[in-house]
């Protein structure tokens, strides 16, 4: 449940605090630190925020994006871990020998499979984002919302609501946003630059990925894949594959679509997506990944010939058991 009352002690007890992201960093995850870094700047506290991950280039825009560090260019102590958007200790990457070094920790986070691992929990799986449960908690702080939080803010709930599209987003999240936008929030300007502009790579690289769709399970599962090749051949990031995978859901009669990726690591990532009933953050965990009820993660080990058939056949099982 959410404790804004043991943040608030947590936060008090300490002058200097660092907050971290979660891997391969989102917006609401990268909205929600740097929302809490303004706030926590204002209150005079020493606080710096880290992610193992670069940030993305499409989030680079947000105030203090370029102050984000990774873990080991960290030379500091601090009396606080603060955790925001992570659903585990895994999830922290390197950041969790961050965690370690502090005195105290505490989280904020919305994922119900979160199992409570800092001293201070502030989990609530019914919030649509992380971003939503800072604007609650900055507001009982007393914290005046500048435009350049909102921006944060606006970008994490967002992010994380497929632009207030999925079945997550309810009457608090577009309370918030009235409270965004009445601080002068460029929701316009915003909006294009999250959800109607896209890399040339990126573009590439979806075509690449449509071209490569499949459909399985009599036509209910969509698969996509791309092969370090396809990164190379349209000269795209990583990051540019993060969203694609929505664009598997959106033909008629899917009900899960994955998108299956390789690493330069030696393993695959999977992006899972599903359509209500459904539920895909089972077949994630089952798998050692996590995430919501509709979009989850996986990172496994080997080939795309490899685990590619063990991701699709989960999902089969799991269509097969909730139909």
């Amino acid at each position: 449940m959410r404790d804004p009352e043991g943040i608030i002690s947590a936060l008090r007890q300490a002058d200097s605090v660092c907050i971290c992201t979660h891997v391969n960093p989102d917006g609401d995850t990268i909205g929600s630190a740097l929302a809490m870094r303004l706030a926590l700047l204002g209150l005079g506290k020493r606080v710096n925020v880290f992610c193992q991950d670069k940030v993305p280039d499409h989030l680079a825009f947000m105030p203090g994006a370029e102050k984000i560090r990774f873990p080991e260019e960290n030379t500091e102590s601090y009396d606080l871990f603060l955790s925001v958007d992570v659903s585990d200790l895994r999830r922290l990457g390197t950041c969790a020998s961050l965690m370690a070094a502090c005195t105290r920790s505490a989280q904020m986070d919305h994922h119900g499979t979160n199992p409570g691992f800092t001293d201070v929990n502030s989990v609530d799986e019914n919030a649509a984002a992380t971003s939503i449960m800072i604007l609650e908690q900055l507001k009982v702080m007393g914290v005046s919302i500048s435009p350049e939080i909102a921006i944060c803010l606006y970008t994490g709930i967002s992010t994380d609501t497929g632009n207030f599209s999925f079945d997550c987003t309810d009457a608090e999240t577009f309370r918030a946003m009235g409270e965004l936008m009445e601080v002068g929030l460029p929701l316009a300007d915003l909006s294009m630059r999250l959800f109607r502009e896209r890399d040339k790579a990126q573009l590439r690289l979806l075509g690449r990925a449509i071209e490569n769709m499949s459909f399985e399970h009599d036509g209910r599962i969509s698969v996509m894949s791309l092969t370090l090749k396809d990164f190379l051949d349209c000269k795209a990031l990583s990051e540019h594959a993060d969203t694609l995978v929505n664009f598997g859901l959106e033909t008629i009669g899917t009900q899960m679509a994955v998108l299956a990726r390789e690493d330069s690591d030696g393993r695959v990532k999977f992006s899972l997506r599903a359509r209500a009933p459904f539920t895909v953050n089972d077949i994630a965990e089952s798998l050692g990944g996590g995430g919501h009820a509709r979009a989850a993660g996986i990172s496994m080990k080997g080939t795309l010939r490899d685990t590619l058939p063990i991701v699709v056949q989960a999902m089969k099982e799991r269509i097969e058991k909730q139909k």
